[in-house]
This record gives structure tokens, C-alpha cells and sequence, in this order.
């Protein structure tokens, strides 16, 4: 594997007045060698101008947050990631990486959850390259790389955990998008690792049940949201009816035989678990009739 291994490049400014002092001089020869009828000292002179001029091809700028990865004759030779003008190997070919946080949102996969319901999910990456070394030579287009291997870490995501949680405590990707998106985040180092990018953020931006059972599963949630709304209304009016016998009892408002008790319970269960406003009917006769 190749790792990084910083280049020790030269000073570009110097380099380049160095160059262009010894090319004029150079070429100041060339100039009085043929005055003087040196044919020799002429040509020797004339190619000293050519090498320094082909020299200013080792010349080269790294920008904030750049780096250039430098090879010679085929071979590794280092890296540079100093924003600065420098001065290489004229013979080096020096590749130009990008260090700057970048970001994509994978395209919207369809894929089974945990309980083999069709949904569809998304996610934001956010990344950058850290290592330009195995960015460049590890793998073939990192950044196609980082793309692809987005998608199949949120696949296999998607499959381990269900869309919503049916038991107190499951991990759903719907109410624990923190601990997916941190599960998201080590799956997606894990696969980038070897080609010298670092995860910096990763959420999941889109999560929805497949169009073919989206309207199935809303009444599925709006029946669990009604039976859990009944349970409180239940346990609520339970509290209450008992509340109010405790205290009829208490200050001896009227004494109730169990037959009673019971008619008062059923009452006043039915006017505080119904959905419509009770209809109240006047007994004029005694308690009894």
C-alpha cells in the first residue's frame, strides 16, 4: 500500500530568479560568441539558455488547501500540501488534489428495512481527502469511489434496522436518526479508509416508505396513534371515575350499593372515553327508577 511521504520541494521564487539570471547570461554569450566568431562557445551556450528555459517547467503554485502529488519516471516520490510557490524536478509530473471539504447526497435507493418493508432513503456525505497518496494511486477515480461506496454502506444500513420502532427501546431509522447516522458515519471510514478520505458528517436526508405501501403503512400509524390515544384516555378516565367514588364516599354525598357503583362507573366511562359530547337525561324519579 502506498502511504503518503512529503516532497521536498525547492523555493519557487529563488528557482525562478536564479533561472531567469542564468538565461540571460546565457543568452548574453550566445549574443558576443557569435560577434566574436565562436561558433563553439555559441552552441554551448545556446543550449545552457535551452535547459534553463526548460527548467521553468519544474516551476509550480499549491493553493490553499490543494496538494499536488508528485511522481518521476513513473515512481512516488512524495507529496506536497504547503500553499506556496514551489520549484520540482522539471522531469516530475506533479497531479493536482483537491484538500477542501466537499459534499453529495446519494440518489434516493429503494431497498427492504429490517422488517422487509420497501422505503426509500437518502443521505448526505460530507468528506474530504487526507491522505493524497492512496487517493490517487489506491483506487481508480476516488471520487466515483466515495460515491459508490456511499450507496452501499446506506443499503446495508437500511437493512439492519426497521423504518419505525414496534417495541419499547428498538432502534428505528425513523426515531434514532442520530445513532444511524453515527452507524452510517463508521460503516462509510471503514470503506474509505483505503483510499485516503476521511468522513467528516454523514445524515440521512430523505426516509420514506415506497409509494406502493405508503398509504397502507399511514393507516397503520394512524391506528397506533389512536389505540395509543385510547390507552391514555382509558387509564385518564379510570383515575378519575375512581377519584370521584373515593370522594362520594369520603363526604357521604350518597350511599351507592355495588349495583349502583357499578351504573355510576359504566356512566361515567362512556361520557369521558367518547368522542362525542354526552347527552345528559334527567332522572326525575327517585335514585332507583
Amino acid at each position: 500500500m502506498i502511504r503518503e511521504t512529503r516532497y521536498k520541494a525547492g523555493n519557487g521564487l529563488v528557482m525562478l530568479l536564479v533561472i531567469w539570471i542564468l538565461t540571460l547570461a546565457s543568452a548574453g554569450v550566445v549574443v558576443r560568441a557569435g560577434q566574436q566568431g565562436q561558433p563553439g562557445l555559441a552552441v554551448a551556450a545556446g543550449i545552457a539558455v535551452t535547459v534553463l528555459l526548460f527548467a521553468n517547467a519544474g516551476l509550480f503554485v499549491v493553493n490553499p488547501n490543494e496538494a499536488r502529488v508528485i511522481t518521476l519516471f513513473g515512481n512516488y516520490v512524495g507529496s506536497v500540501k504547503e500553499a506556496r510557490f514551489w520549484f520540482a524536478n522539471p522531469f516530475t509530473v506533479r497531479k493536482k488534489l483537491s484538500l477542501r471539504l466537499r459534499n453529495f447526497e446519494t440518489t434516493k435507493l429503494k431497498v427492504n428495512d429490517a422488517d422487509s418493508n420497501p422505503i426509500e432513503i437518502a443521505a448526505i456525505v460530507v468528506w474530504k481527502v487526507v491522505e493524497t497518496a492512496e487517493a490517487a494511486f489506491e483506487v481508480d477515480d476516488y471520487v466515483h469511489y466515495v460515491q459508490t461506496q456511499s450507496e452501499a454502506a446506506l443499503r446495508a444500513l437500511a437493512t439492519n434496522y426497521p423504518y419505525d420502532a414496534h417495541t419499547t427501546g428498538e432502534k428505528s431509522l425513523s426515531t434514532h436518526t442520530d445513532e444511524v447516522s453515527e452507524m452510517l458515519k463508521q460503516a462509510l471510514h471503514d470503506r474509505f479508509a483505503k483510499a485516503g478520505v476521511e468522513v467528516i458528517e454523514s445524515r440521512i436526508s430523505h426516509l420514506a416508505y415506497s409509494p406502493e405501501i405508503a398509504s397502507a403503512m399511514l393507516r397503520r400509524q394512524q391506528a397506533g396513534a389512536v389505540i395509543a390515544a385510547r390507552q391514555k384516555i382509558v387509564e385518564g378516565a379510570v383515575g378519575m371515575v375512581e377519584h370521584a367514588l373515593e370522594l362520594l364516599s369520603e363526604k357521604r354525598v350518597v350511599a351507592l350499593d355495588e349495583e349502583r357503583k357499578a351504573q355510576m362507573v359504566s356512566n361515567l366511562l362512556v361520557v369521558l372515553c367518547s368522542d362525542h359530547d354526552a347527552q345528559p337525561v334527567v332522572n326525575a324519579g327517585s335514585l332507583y327508577q
